[in-house]
Order: structure tokens, then sequence, then C-alpha cells
């Protein structure tokens, strides 16, 4: 297949995720029963947002950078992580779009959407047919790897995939800088970055940097539009089970009966509770987060990725800061 045929098909994936699949409530249910964390809502969040990436516009820019030489596909090796709905897509999609083969190993807490859309991509250009397979089995005959995971795994990954090419991604998390200064528009956006996927995702921010006798009123109210996320269970055991934690630690917390915010030097915050630390001067906060990039997924403030949409990355907001689709191409 040329470049522009793989293009074309997924423009026709996207108009698919845009209109029909919706309809299909089988799909949606069966993969929500299939992991408690799925929600109809977060799954259909997730098919909306690749259904507004998938554009012939979008495509060719994130592309035209790049140069696709004609070479014979290389087999490259997808371990894809299961925290949120369609976490692995970009990297299905970049293997395709470069003219190589995905051999993906998919997580036993996301096993319907990506196999669906696959055969969707199939029946839309055939000529995928033979570049796209899911194995259950031990990873092999492959000539590159893009394995995401957490810090454990990553460590696993790197001994067992030493060998070959490799893109091996470790826990990061997302941070939001405050001014004391926003909007209630703009709370209520961050609210979003913060709970949408139940703050499973790498670009969920999980962290707060506030200024010095910052108001948490101001943010509360806008948090206390997600107030029904409690009514979900996985969710409510995480909450009671970490504030009882906490409480019996003596740790002060921060609580509204569905969030805690603790003060933490950490990234990296347990489900239903968000870290915050303090700030002096936003030059001293901008060196140290710097220093502490290999941490930090996404940036959220005025001057960074705007509220609220932290989970709208676009196709060339890679994973990592990595260039996946440049790997890809030296292959």
């Amino acid at each position: 297949m040329q470049l522009q045929q793989r293009i074309n098909g997924f423009v026709k994936l996207g108009n698919f995720l845009s209109t029909e699949v919706f309809k299909n409530e089988e799909l949606i249910n069966s993969a929500s029963a299939h992991n408690g964390w799925f929600t109809k809502e977060n799954i259909i969040f997730a098919l909306q947002g690749w259904s507004e990436i998938l554009t012939e516009e979008k495509l060719n820019k994130w592309l035209s950078p790049y140069s696709f030489p004609e070479k014979q596909p290389k087999t490259v090796a997808i371990v894809i992580a299961g925290n949120i709905p369609l976490v692995g897509f970009h990297d299905f999609l970049s293997v395709l779009i470069t003219g190589n083969k995905v051999l993906a190993k998919l997580s036993s807490n996301d096993t319907v959407l990506l196999p669906f859309l696959a055969k969707k991509l199939i029946e839309i250009e055939p000529g995928f047919a033979g570049l796209i397979e899911f194995t259950e089995d031990r990873l092999s005959n492959f000539d590159a790897v893009i394995a995401t995971g957490s810090n454990n795994t990553a460590r696993y990954f790197e001994y067992y995939f030493g060998k070959y090419p490799s893109i091996i991604r470790k826990n990061r998390n997302s941070v939001a800088i405050l001014s004391g200064n926003e909007t209630p528009e703009q709370l209520d956006a961050l609210a979003e970055d913060i709970f949408r996927y139940f703050g499973l995702g790498c670009r969920n921010v999980s962290k707060l940097f506030l200024p010095k006798d910052y108001n948490f009123d101001p943010f509360f109210n806008a948090m206390y539009g997600w107030k029904e996320i409690i009514n979900n269970n996985k969710y409510i055991n995480n909450y009671d089970y970490n504030k009882a934690v906490y409480l019996m630690s003596n740790i002060e917390l921060l609580d509204n009966e569905f969030l805690l915010l603790k003060e933490d030097n950490g990234f990296s915050s347990p489900i239903s509770v968000v870290f915050y630390q303090y700030y002096e001067s936003e030059d001293e906060l901008r060196k140290y987060l710097s220093e502490n990039k290999e941490h930090i997924q996404a940036i959220v403030s005025e001057k960074d990725i705007p509220f609220g949409a932290a989970q709208k990355p676009q196709l060339w907001d890679y994973a990592d800061g990595v260039d996946t689709i440049s790997f890809l191409l030296e292959l």
C-alpha cells in the first residue's frame, strides 16, 4: 500500500468513529463489562477523541515533516497497557501508517476495543489485512518493540527486549501550575484533567503546584461538578482505603468527600488523591520541573497545555516526548 492509501483508510475509520460506532451498544457494553474502570462515558469519550483526530487534515499535518521511503515492512511488537480505553491506539496507528506490521499484545484489561477497530479498518482497506496480528502468547518473530507499562514492568521490558530497537515507556504523570487567578471556567476545565478516566491516565493531572497562601475554595467549588464519580464502586473503594491509611498515619488532608488533597513532593498520586506542593517563584518552579521531566508527561497551565485539554492530545504530542514516527521510519 502507498502512504495515501493508508491515510485514506484511517480517515474512513475516523468517519466511522464519528457516526456509526456510537450506535454499537454491544461493543460499548462489552468493553465496559470487561473492565469496571471503562465506563460507557469514558469509552465514548475515547472514541470521540479519535474520531476528531483521524481527519485527512490532521493526518497530513502530522506526517508532513517526514519522508516515507519504499521498503519492506518490519514487524513491530506493541505491548499495550490497559489503564484507559484505546491507550495503545496511537502506537497501532503509527506502526501501520509507516507501512510496518503490528504484532500487538493486549492488556487483559482492554481486549475488546482495539481488535474491533482493527477488524473495521481491514473492512475499510483490505490492504491492512496482512499487517495486523494480535497475540496472547509470548512475543516472537519481530524486529522492534514499543512497550508501555509501569516502572517495574519497564525493567522487565528492558531485560527481555534489550537486543531490539525499542521504545520503553515508564510511569509518568501530569501536573498543573496554578497562579490563584484562574477563572471558574478554567478550574471547571481542570476538573476534567483530574477526573477523566478516574485519574488513571498518564495525562491526568495528579499533582498541583500552588502559590503560597493559595485559597482552595474556588478549586473545590469547581471540583464539585464531578461529585458523582464517588458512585463508581472501584473509585469509592480506593477513596475509602486511601483516606483510612492517611488518617491512621495522622497525615493532614483536604477532603471534599470524593477527592483527597495531600501535600506531597511526589508526582504519582493514588486514585482519588491529588498531591499538591507550594512554590515560591515560577522561575524556580520551571527549573524544578525541568530537572524532574522524566516524571512528567504534560504540564497544564495558562502558559502550557490549556486547562481541560490534557486528555485531548494531538497526533504529534508523543508520549514521553519520544518521536514514534521517526523511530519507526529508521527501522
